[in-house]
């Protein structure tokens, strides 16, 4: 919702000023203009971008529009099903949560809480990390380098995304300026022509470079750095339950485990220690 307010504000910041200034406002919609610099970023994007990639970049911009990121709600979610799981695996031992991690939609305890559910990486990255301790065949120092190696491979996978709209709002200055000197070169055409003609053909040149330099530094740049920061976000949630299951895993009481998860998470999205324990109390073992 904030990109699309931030993109509204951008428009009017620039537009406003324009027309204030008495600038012909309907001079700057020139759909050649931006058919040349659209076109040309987008067979760009195409040539030098795997398709893999660009399919995983179209599934992630939706959630940047949508305001994606984990909240203190779905924290506070997160940490209750951690602790209901240990306190479970505390009076009924790990093999208990042999069923529940095999398929946590038809779980009791996952099966709770819906928007773990919808989290189909923090949920896997759980229930693959739960099953090791459920077979038994890692110990808790061998689970932490798997954890990290599996962390460590989601913050390589997360930087592409941004990675790659960042180079591409780096090259739509210079598409701009092919779209200028395309303008020029009709311009030099018409150079016999009324001063006014040249004048407008050299106004619609001057356009593209605006163009590009407008998509780059108003709204592409500014898309790639709140997709960087929606992914390091993603991932300081799968920190978070790296530090329960590891706590748990090393011998830490239930209401412990779920403390080193809590301190994991950023300040603005930590639940207080209050509300998490009111939450945990609420919990009923089965």
């Amino acid at each position: 919702m904030f990109v699309i307010i931030g993109a509204v504000v951008v428009l009017i910041g620039v537009l406003g000023g324009f027309i204030i200034e008495g600038g012909p406002v309907l001079l700057l919609f020139q759909p050649a203009e931006f058919l040349i610099i659209g076109g040309a970023a987008l067979g760009s994007l195409l040539i030098g971008t795997p398709l893999k990639v660009l399919q995983g970049l179209a599934g992630r911009l939706p959630a940047v529009f949508a305001g994606g990121g984990p909240s203190k709600s779905m924290y506070l979610e997160l940490l209750t099903v951690l602790y209901e799981t240990f306190i479970n695996a505390k009076k009924n031992g790990f093999i208990a949560l042999d069923q529940d991690v095999s398929d946590p939609f038809k779980s009791p305890i996952f099966s709770k809480y819906t928007g773990l559910l919808k989290n189909r990486r923090a949920l896997h990255f759980l229930c693959d990390s739960l099953k090791l301790l459920v077979d038994g065949s890692v110990t808790p120092a061998q689970l932490e380098e798997m954890m990290d190696a599996e962390i460590e491979t989601h913050e390589e996978e997360g930087a592409r995304h941004p990675g790659l709209l960042a180079r591409l709002g780096d090259s739509l200055p210079g598409l701009g300026i092919v779209a200028a000197v395309l303008g020029v070169v009709i311009t030099m055409q018409a150079i016999s022509g009324p001063p006014e003609e040249i004048g407008h053909k050299v106004a619609v040149a001057l356009v593209g470079t605006f163009i590009g330099i407008l998509l780059c530094y108003g709204f592409v740049q500014p898309l790639a750095v709140n997709l960087e920061a929606m992914s390091q976000e993603e991932g300081k949630m799968l920190q978070c339950i790296k530090a329960g299951v590891l706590a748990f895993a090393n011998g830490s009481a239930p209401i412990v485990a779920v403390e080193f998860s809590r301190r994991v998470i950023f300040s603005y999205d930590r639940p207080s220690a209050s509300t998490l324990e009111d939450a945990c109390k609420a919990v009923v073992p089965r």
